[in-house]
């Protein structure tokens, strides 16, 4: 099939770019180039917008909190991502969840069903000379390509580390010493009968030998051209936070406020105490078979994990479905070589979206491929693209990303309140709500003005 755009890059934001321009009429060659006998460091299956670090998207409240009103939006424009996550999502409390397996397997689905769109399992090594192109290969991009961009863009790639959490069986886990409950009891009409999370409780004396054992503990070691690559504190190996301080996993990943011990209850307390320190768990398949270790991302070698890993109380008979890793990332720097449609400025026919642009997180790399479909199919359609506003979540990230990042010490950036215009007028503790009041009935006009409301 002739095509209209040439998508590189089949994870999330590329899956997404791709459903936008399909859906409206586009014509689509998506490349991934696992499935044709190449993989990356991190992957572990060729299917489309696979999930490789945690199973989760995150929160899903649209009135508090800037991921889950960016969830609203993306639902608003009828992204693939939001849709496939509905039918694969898991109890997780107020965040949103996923069987990364069934997630995957319905993008694909719905994906290759379109006629619009033609999947081709291709490695592409260059960026191309002519014509429309999307370039979404992710923080994983494959070097022969990274140098062909490097050669576009006249400016050296960055890059930091993404760790990845380990993942247990929960058949494993010894339910005697460790319960079920989420923080503060806060839980949604998908939650589990008694809370999302399992909980592993510690002592002040198992906590310090623990947090000894990952500062002990034999990690990977870093080639040459890795020892100055920073990491992105949104995924923080367990034991560089650990290393900041004694106390930093207790009021961070480790804490143990809002969570009452059954096994440690006293007059006072008779819901039972708060630990000192927590392990939590959550689910991370439809089964409820796997659960992912919740901030554990580590670069500790695998002996190194299996054993200190299996020092915490309830773990330790664990078995492990995927112990912890390591990867380079890699993301260009936008706000100096992408104009303000996510056009490389040296080449103005090919876009970047998703995670290779700078933004972080599962979400937002979605919401940015989203965006990105949607411009490309305005300029085939000889229309101008009419700018998201900046009070959206989705105009605030693009508008980071794309000029308004200090480009000298740009770094990748989840989405966040801090990027919205303020609302000085209104009182801190009304912001959050204000924000995204503000956010939904801006984007309800752009939608309406700029003719893009979801074909029903």
């Amino acid at each position: 099939m002739a095509h209209d755009v040439h998508i590189i890059g089949g994870g999330l934001a590329g899956s997404e770019a791709a459903w936008q321009l399909a859906r409206r009429g586009v014509k689509v060659r998506l490349s991934e180039m696992r499935g044709s006998g190449e993989m990356t460091p991190a992957h572990q299956t060729d299917g489309l917008a696979e999930l490789v670090c945690s199973n989760s998207f995150r929160s899903d409240d649209d009135t508090k909190n800037a991921v889950g009103l960016l969830h609203h939006e993306m639902r608003e424009l009828d992204s693939i991502v939001m849709r496939a996550g509905e039918v694969a999502r898991v109890p997780a409390g107020s965040a949103m969840a996923v069987d990364r397996d069934v997630f995957s397997a319905e993008v694909e689905r719905t994906l290759s069903e379109h006629p619009n769109v033609t999947i081709v399992r291709e490695r592409v090594d260059a960026l191309p000379d002519s014509g429309l192109t999307i370039v979404a290969t992710g923080p994983l991009t494959a070097q022969t390509l990274a140098e062909s961009i490097v050669g576009a863009t006249g400016e050296d790639r960055l890059a930091f580390f993404d760790a990845i959490a380990p993942i247990v069986h929960r058949d494993s886990i010894d339910m005697s010493k460790c319960w079920i409950q989420s923080r503060w009891n806060k839980r949604t009409e998908a939650s589990n009968e008694n809370g999302d999370y399992i909980n592993c409780p510690m002592t002040k004396e198992q906590y310090l030998a623990f947090h000894q054992g990952l500062l002990d503990g034999e990690k990977t070691e870093f080639k040459d051209w890795e020892k100055d690559t920073p990491y992105f504190d949104g995924c923080m190996p367990i034991e560089v936070m650990a290393a900041r301080g004694v106390e930093t996993l207790r009021y961070g990943p480790m804490k143990g406020v809002g969570l009452d011990n059954p096994y440690d209850t006293t007059e006072e307390h008779p819901q039972g105490r708060w630990p000192y320190a927590v392990v939590q768990l959550r689910q991370d398949n439809k089964l409820g078979t796997l659960w992912n270790m919740v901030g554990f991302q580590t670069k500790l070698k695998y002996g190194a994990q299996i054993e200190l890993f299996r020092t915490i109380p309830g773990l330790e008979n664990a078995e492990f479905a995927r112990l912890g890793g390591l990867h380079r990332n890699t993301f260009v720097n936008s706000p100096k070589v992408l104009d303000r449609q996510l056009r490389l400025k040296a080449a103005p026919h090919i876009r970047f979206a998703g995670q290779v642009t700078g933004c972080e997180g599962y979400v937002e790399s979605a919401a940015i491929g989203l965006v990105t479909g949607m411009m490309t199919a305005s300029e085939l359609a000889g229309r101008d693209w009419r700018p998201l506003p900046s009070t959206t979540a989705l105009g605030a990230l693009l508008s980071h990303i794309t000029g308004d990042a200090d480009a000298e010490t740009f770094q990748p950036m989840n989405v966040n309140f801090g990027l919205f215009p303020p609302l000085h007028e209104v009182k801190k503790k009304q912001r959050k709500e204000a924000y995204t009041s503000r956010a939904k009935a801006d984007l309800k006009a752009w939608i309406t003005e700029a003719n893009e409301a979801v074909p029903a």
